[in-house]
């Protein structure tokens, strides 16, 4: 899927070499085709790396998609610039007007805080009442996925003994479910969090359905019954090198943080690990565009 983004923007360089098709805006007004528009509210500290992980996803299918990033207007981001979330980002004032066929809205460090703690929490709650009537579906990543389970269905998280970091085994509930069509039985995802949901809580709401749970069955994907909100408790768009880093951080900080489960060849930290979670990440986001955006989205929105 050739996707539309900002000429400057800087990933888009990495994108080009990795030969992700991108679409300038010239050439995507001459094509007799309406693109799909995705919303991105990215939330990770690391913008850049958050936006080449999530494009080089989002242009993996056919169609035409044009991106909107998006940014919190009550919190100041102490990793970027405010120069460069000007020039690349948007606020939700300014976009609350207009329609959406998906959005995205990615994990954050902060699931330690209760919701209300956060500083962002009321613009939180904000969009995600908009996107009830703005948004055809919304996939939820992490700390995302956790803030939708707890406002749109009022199941809350809670801490874990010790942090979930690593490479951990999934098991598919229904195979024939089409957003993990194509998905092996069994397969591999990272997980990076400090908190989790409850498989019972997830299993009894007749609103929701678990897909996949992981090994130590903790709820891995879950989807709403109208498939406006699929909620994934992970990282599958995290490239091979992303644990690491975040490893070598908490060590840096002083954090007391176990090696990542089943990550690193031999356990051996200064050995570069293998991605093995990447068709399952393009099948998922594919799906997703395919089945519950592109084929449910109306052609012109009223």
């Amino acid at each position: 899927m050739p996707i539309n983004i900002p000429e400057k923007l800087p990933v888009r360089e990495a994108l080009k070499q990795e030969k992700i098709f991108i679409m300038d805006e010239d050439r995507a007004r001459t094509q007799d085709i309406r693109p799909l528009n995705i919303v991105i509210l990215n939330l990770m500290p690391e913008k850049e790396k958050t936006e080449l992980q999530l494009l080089r996803l989002l242009g993996n299918t056919p169609l035409q998609v044009n991106i909107t990033f998006l940014r919190m207007a009550t919190h100041e981001s102490k990793n970027v610039s405010k120069s460069y979330l000007d020039t690349f980002y948007s606020t939700f004032e300014s976009i609350k007007n207009r329609r959406f066929d998906g959005m995205i809205i990615t994990g954050a460090p902060i699931e330690r805080l209760e919701f209300e703690e956060v500083n962002y929490w009321e613009e939180i709650k904000e969009i995600m009442e908009w996107s009830k009537q703005n948004v055809t579906s919304v996939l939820h990543i992490c700390w995302g996925a956790q803030a939708a389970l707890y406002y749109h269905y009022g199941i809350g998280k809670y801490e874990l003994p010790k942090k979930c970091f690593g490479i951990f085994k999934h098991q598919l509930s229904d195979p024939t479910i089409k957003l993990v069509r194509g998905f092996d039985e069994v397969f591999n995802a990272p997980h990076s969090r400090h908190t989790t949901v409850s498989s019972e809580e997830i299993s009894k709401n007749p609103d929701l359905t678990l897909l996949s749970s992981s090994e130590e069955e903790a709820p891995f994907i879950i989807m709403s019954k109208d498939a406006k909100h699929i909620m994934i408790t992970g990282h599958l768009e995290y490239d091979a090198i992303t644990l690491a880093d975040e490893y070598k951080r908490d060590i840096l900080k002083g954090e007391d943080v176990a090696i990542p489960k089943n990550y690193f060849p031999d356990n051996n930290t200064d050995q570069r690990p293998l991605n093995s979670w990447r068709s399952h990440t393009h099948l998922l986001f594919y799906n997703w565009l395919n089945y519950y955006v592109y084929q449910q989205t109306p052609f012109e929105w009223d």
